[in-house]
């Protein structure tokens, strides 16, 4: 199928989408109505349009869905499989995700706003770590101990077996491969656990595994709400992982949650409130004023890295603002199925009324208001980029993550002020350095207290490298052979060779 080159083609192809879209869960190699029969509405917010009224999972659907995942796990059938066979499957997966990518993106687009550029841009993130990740499955060895010639020590790594996945809304089906990949990949069996507000791609992507061979219970997809059927993977006793991306305070009740039931691992990448250092020796400010404002703007703000504190060497701040001013022109939210829109709607209308909370907030609170900072008219919930100056670490806009597209932009005059405002945050997902000199990108890039650290450029890396961070940002790592690791049990043999006995 060609791929919709404008705003009528993206119409035209959401149309014939909305038609077949599935809302049941997907359990044991099946689409269930919630045990309860409940549902909720999942709504687009860039025109208010109820897309699909979705099974409402609670604490029967999980129970249920935990036996089968628990069964599949003890069968062996894709737990003892060797590493090969899993590659091949997933490799396949990844193959129809590719066919569907378009279908896959759109639904995306649908469900939480977002521009279908965007979505596009994240099925290729999501295709590629399910083929990183299936490549590395034959790769990851176990280990040999040095032992005397009467003993042989072996460390061998196995899959932990049930893991429960709850992944957000921003990126949906991108984080979700991020999660299930690896996890997959080792042997385990997964539950994975959709926002309610994005649920969509997560149904159609059941289906394609599937297809693709991964076996019954195995991979179960159960949409509904954290407090009902997200507590409850969280508390049961019969998952042995708990891998999420989302709000710190939520992270905090999951670990509780581990701590009252079986004390299973819990892998979590949190909130960040993220600072983007500029120095005044940067050769060309207008494309660094590009790039940060793409670090708040992208995915209207709504990213757990988003640059959203800016921070300027004060000899060059005033006519950097400018730039960026000028920058953020052109990033007006616009209809996310135009390939035109660089921003597309807010997520919900609980966050689109939090974001222009903020904005009111920092207005009360003394920064001065740039640009910006005003609602959309119409059905849709769509915000202007706003960008705040004269900020300071005192104010709620510099220091709470907003998730929208909310710039607070702060000054410094030295290098070691640079970064102990960078480091004044309960976070540490990520940091930005903008720099010529390499002496400082190497002092700095050191002390700054984050999990991952951009040096002239922002949000760069690929499946090789491992995303997550520090603090009260989380503990877990996404992409990369180490989240491979996380999902995998060491176990130590050491055995008494016969010559000894």
């Amino acid at each position: 199928m060609t791929r919709p080159q404008d705003l009528a083609g993206w119409q035209a192809l959401a149309t014939q989408l909305k038609t077949r879209l599935e809302s049941r869960a997907w359990i044991n190699d099946a689409f269930v109505d919630a045990e309860s029969g409940a549902t909720f509405d999942t709504i687009n917010p860039a025109t208010g349009e109820v897309l699909a009224s979705v099974a409402s999972c609670d604490a029967a659907d999980a129970d249920k869905a935990v036996a089968h995942a628990r069964a599949a796990f003890a069968s062996g059938e894709w737990s003892r499989l060797a590493p090969g066979q899993r590659k091949k499957v997933m490799l396949k997966l990844a193959d129809l995700m590719e066919q569907h990518r378009d279908e896959l993106a759109l639904l995306d687009t649908l469900d939480m706003g977002k521009p279908v550029m965007s979505s596009l841009g994240d099925m290729a993130g999501a295709i590629g770590c399910i083929r990183y990740q299936a490549e590395c499955i034959d790769k990851l060895y176990g280990e040999v101990a040095p032992t005397g010639q009467d003993s042989l020590g072996l460390v061998l790594r196995e899959p932990l077996g049930v893991v429960a996945s709850i992944v957000p809304w921003n990126f949906p089906l991108m984080m979700t491969a991020w999660k299930i990949g690896p996890a997959l990949a080792a042997g385990n069996s997964v539950i994975l656990k959709p926002s309610e507000k994005s649920p969509l791609s997560a149904l159609r992507l059941a289906q394609l595994a599937q297809e693709a061979g991964i076996p019954k219970g195995v991979f179960q997809v159960l949409p509904g709400f954290g407090h009902t059927v997200g507590k409850a993977l969280a508390l049961s006793m019969d998952v042995n992982c708990l891998a999420f991306t989302g709000s710190t305070g939520v992270g905090k009740q999951l670990m509780q949650y581990a701590g009252q039931s079986n004390l299973k691992r819990v892998y979590l990448e949190c909130g960040g409130k993220s600072p983007n250092l500029v120095f005044a020796d940067c050769r060309d400010l207008d494309k660094v004023a590009r790039h940060a404002a793409e670090a708040i703007f992208h995915n209207q703000g709504e990213v757990c890295i988003a640059g959203s504190r800016l921070l300027v060497e004060n000899s060059v701040r005033e006519a950097f603002v400018d730039k960026v001013l000028q920058a953020a022109e052109s990033m007006q939210p616009g209809d996310p199925l135009d390939p035109q829109s660089f921003m597309g709607a807010i997520v919900d209308r609980t966050q689109y009324e939090r974001i222009l909370d903020y904005i009111r907030k920092g207005v009360e609170e003394g920064a001065q208001l740039r640009s910006g900072g005003e609602a959309l008219e119409g059905p849709g919930l769509f915000i202007q980029p706003t960008i705040f100056d004269g900020v300071n670490d005192g104010m709620a806009i510099g220091r709470e993550e907003i998730f929208g597209p909310v710039l607070s932009v702060f000054g410094f005059d030295s290098e070691d002020e640079a970064i102990a405002m960078a480091n004044d945050s309960d976070y540490g997902l990520a940091a930005g350095l903008w720099s010529q000199d390499i002496d400082r990108i190497m002092r700095v890039t050191r002390r700054l207290e984050s999990g991952q650290v951009f040096v002239n450029n922002w949000a760069g890396g690929d499946q090789t490298v491992p995303f997550g961070g520090v603090k009260q940002s989380g503990n877990g790592r996404d992409k990369s052979h180490h989240s491979l690791e996380e999902y995998s049990e060491l176990k130590s043999v050491w055995m008494a060779l016969t010559t000894a006995l």
